[in-house]
């Protein structure tokens, strides 16, 4: 991902661009990393035979019309039938003759990795999930299709409005990224609309009388209420989702010391994670681990902590807005899940109670050396029309980052709360980048980010640990660098 500042415009409901990065991850050094488990055939600018067709008003990008098209869908929150019963319909509906190859899995990096190696990578990618493909290793190695085509598109539903003027302000600049050259250019489409925070039950809230809580004080008070009902009142899964928690802990700082801290750990800035407001809210996270969290979650993934949750053993759990789709099959009814911003932790903090992280989640590529590109930056064309954008809501219940296609539509409760929080949060909405940027200090802050909450390691420990890491993939001249 790029990390641009994000624009005033994403302050607005649906209008701010948010990131679902994936819970915990294959480590893949960035760059010389990705190059040795995902070599690539042929020189940087690859020599796979690649089709091509008649450009048209109907076929704006020249996709050769029986070509092949090779779909790998993330089977995560979001599921593949979004890809299945609507993506994939409308390109065969626009390329009846292009045969489609679909596959979900749970694990791109372990499908994927093989198949760059041997230089023959599918066209098109939902690259997300416990175990990702660093992006910035595959811009380094020129292994993404330059988006700019396609966003200079006519749309599908107005051949008089280009593809970019679609989506809301921000998400194109979001996915872009500095080159070898020097330059900068488009290779992600993230396509959700995500929203972060601190998810609870509405039912259960309702028939226990609790309100929600703005201040640091009030919601530790409320722990203490729901620790004396026998329920566990803060957790998180640490087998695999440790990176939910890291992002509760500096989307506290951020609210501490002002969205500048994050961007100063995007930077790679020396002594970032050192900073005061850093060191503040993992003291503070670190307190209710101790005394509100359960250590048995340590060894827990994500599914079996959120059915916890569901059965009403839980009371809060950070994640982002896919969570409701996620849990569909296992919430009880009634359940209403809502989401709570983190709270202030300081009368002194520099962002207000409502303040939120939101971006564009779900991270989709188009291999620059696959057989077909223009056809994936086709399929991506069809994603962005109001038809692809209005089947993905209707499928997932989930908003995504071009407005028309969720116009009218009623959100399941969850997600309507996160929008209400989008909308509430005003021009106070961040995002940070540097996971998705250097995918080794994102593991890096995971495994110390479970040393933290479950009691081995101090605030100041779990600073240090981190902050060596970044400064050693600074120190390294083989991993890309990037900034905002």
């Amino acid at each position: 991902m790029t990390g641009p500042d994000l624009p005033a415009a994403l302050g607005t409901s649906r209008r701010t661009v948010l990131r679902r990065a994936a819970a915990a991850g294959l480590l893949v050094t960035p760059a010389a990393g990705l190059l040795g488990a995902c070599a690539t055939g042929g020189d940087d600018e690859g020599n796979t035979e690649q089709e091509t067709g008649a450009k048209s008003a109907t076929n704006p990008l020249g996709v050769k019309e029986d070509a092949a098209l090779e779909v790998i869908i993330f089977n995560g929150g979001y599921g593949e039938k979004y890809a299945t019963d609507v993506h994939e319909k409308l390109y065969k509906t626009a390329f009846p003759n292009a045969e489609i190859k679909h596959q979900a899995t749970q694990a791109v990096s372990t499908v994927l990795q093989p198949r760059f190696t041997a230089g023959d990578p599918p066209e098109f990618v939902n690259n997300s999930g416990e175990k990702f493909l660093d992006f910035g290793a595959l811009v380094n190695d020129n292994q993404l299709q330059d988006l700019t085509e396609l966003w200079d598109a006519p749309s599908v539903d107005d051949p008089n409005k280009k593809v970019r003027d679609t989506v809301i302000p921000g998400v194109i600049e979001q996915g872009m990224f500095t080159t070898k050259d020097g330059g900068r250019k488009p290779f992600v489409l993230y396509y959700v609309s995500t929203v972060y925070g601190i998810w609870y039950s509405g039912k259960l809230f309702k028939d226990n009388g609790w309100t929600v809580p703005t201040t640091w004080e009030q919601f530790t008070a409320l722990c203490d209420q729901i620790k004396a009902k026998g329920i566990t009142p803060f957790g998180y899964a640490g087998a695999n989702a440790a990176y939910y928690m890291w992002n509760v802990i500096l989307t506290q700082a951020a609210k501490v010391g002002g969205p500048d801290v994050l961007k100063s750990i995007d930077n790679l800035e020396p002594n970032a994670w050192k900073a005061d407001a850093i060191l503040q809210s993992a003291k503070a996270w670190a307190e209710i681990g101790a005394k509100y969290g359960d250590k048995s979650y340590e060894g827990l993934k994500h599914t079996d902590v959120q059915l916890r949750q569901n059965q009403y053993k839980l009371a809060f759990y950070p994640s982002g807005d896919w969570l409701e789709n996620e849990q569909k099959k296992d919430t009880p009814a009634g359940f209403e899940y809502q989401l709570m911003p983190v709270p202030s932790l300081t009368a002194g903090d520099k962002l207000p109670a409502g303040a939120i992280r939101a971006a564009g989640g779900e991270g989709y590529f188009v291999s620059a050396k696959s057989k077909n590109p223009r056809g994936g930056m086709e399929y991506m064309r069809q994603m962005l029309s109001k038809a692809g954008t209005r089947g993905f809501t209707e499928t997932v219940g989930a908003a995504t980052v071009v407005p028309a296609g969720s116009e009218g539509y009623s959100f399941p409760p969850g997600v309507a709360s996160s929008q209400a929080a989008l909308k509430a949060a005003g021009a106070n909405v961040f995002n940070m980048m540097f996971d998705n940027w250097y995918k080794e200090l994102d593991t890096e802050a995971r495994t110390a980010t479970n040393e933290l909450m479950f009691g081995r390691a101090s605030a100041e420990q779990w600073a240090e640990r981190i902050q060596k890491r970044a400064d050693a993939i600074k120190a390294d001249s083989s991993v890309a660098k990037f900034s905002r």
